[in-house]
């Protein structure tokens, strides 16, 4: 093995130990990032093109050497192409972890939580939680996207902006099955109700249960490339559930919510 490492000009010291392990790291993290997506397809898949690239170059086999080398010239644009989402999602978690921001342990030290008001923030867990109690109760369907550090990107022209603040009974009435917004997703920015009757993109994700439908994908596929969390309430069964990081959690009660909540716009 030493041999080996010889061969390709790496030699044992601890920088080349430290330049192996973050790569280590990275490849774990770009496996978490996209496991149990279409893009780990991809990644194998070019993966696979390097390895094959490598052989054929140490076998001495120039055509099929030349045909992969001009692949390999493309390859860093292709791939910021084809996995332009993840790598968005992969920035979005180094920031949330970077010296200054709100999760960062600089922040946390500089800035506690004692000199911070959370009036707003409980304000809206409170009405969000007894409207969805409510839809729960009379199996009303609904969707709803709580922006936590930056404003969601949406489809402005498919949907209804509202800029309103956010009240239990505005809610109820939005997804209220007369209510011609009740369709799509209702997205909430700060303390306002920004827009409804949006359409938001459906996880492609091959994991998720197959008996779940339209709603719970399209709140799977909305946090799978943002920093936020969608609340879904089941038309069918009056169940709660929420999605996050691309993560879908079922049939959870109204203080498990709550709970979720407050970690996202309390502690988060």
């Amino acid at each position: 093995m030493q041999e080996f490492f010889h061969l390709y000009g790496y030699r044992f010291n601890w920088l080349n130990i430290l330049d192996l392990t973050i790569v280590i790291i990275l490849v774990i993290q770009l496996y978490r990032l996209l496991k149990g997506s279409l893009a780990f397809n991809i990644f194998v898949g070019l993966l696979m093109i390097y390895l094959v690239y490598f052989i054929v170059e140490r076998l001495r086999m120039p055509i099929l050497t030349t045909i992969l080398q001009s692949f390999i010239n493309v390859g860093l644009i292709a791939i910021i192409i084809i996995f332009q989402p993840e790598i968005r999602k992969f920035l979005l978690v180094l920031g949330k972890k970077a010296p200054l921001s709100k999760d960062s342990f600089f922040t946390k030290l500089f800035l506690p939580d004692k000199f911070k008001s959370y009036k707003e923030e409980e304000n809206i867990i409170n009405e969000v939680i007894t409207a969805v109690g409510r839809m729960a109760g009379s199996r009303t369907g609904a969707l709803m996207v709580i922006a936590n550090t930056y404003r969601v990107k949406f489809d402005t022209a498919s949907s209804i902006l509202l800029d309103s603040n956010i009240n239990a009974k505005l809610l109820e009435s939005i997804f209220a099955k007369a209510s011609p917004l009740h369709d799509g997703a209702l997205i909430i920015v700060g303390n306002k109700i920004l827009a409804a009757k949006v359409i938001l993109p459906v996880s492609e994700n091959p994991d998720l249960p197959h008996r779940i439908g339209l709603r719970h994908r399209s709140a799977v596929g909305i946090t799978e490339h943002s920093d936020n969390i969608a609340i879904i309430v089941s038309e069918e069964r009056g169940t709660i559930s929420y999605a996050q990081d691309g993560k879908l959690v079922q049939d959870i009660s109204l203080e498990e919510l709550k709970v979720k909540m407050y970690e996202v716009l309390v502690d988060g």
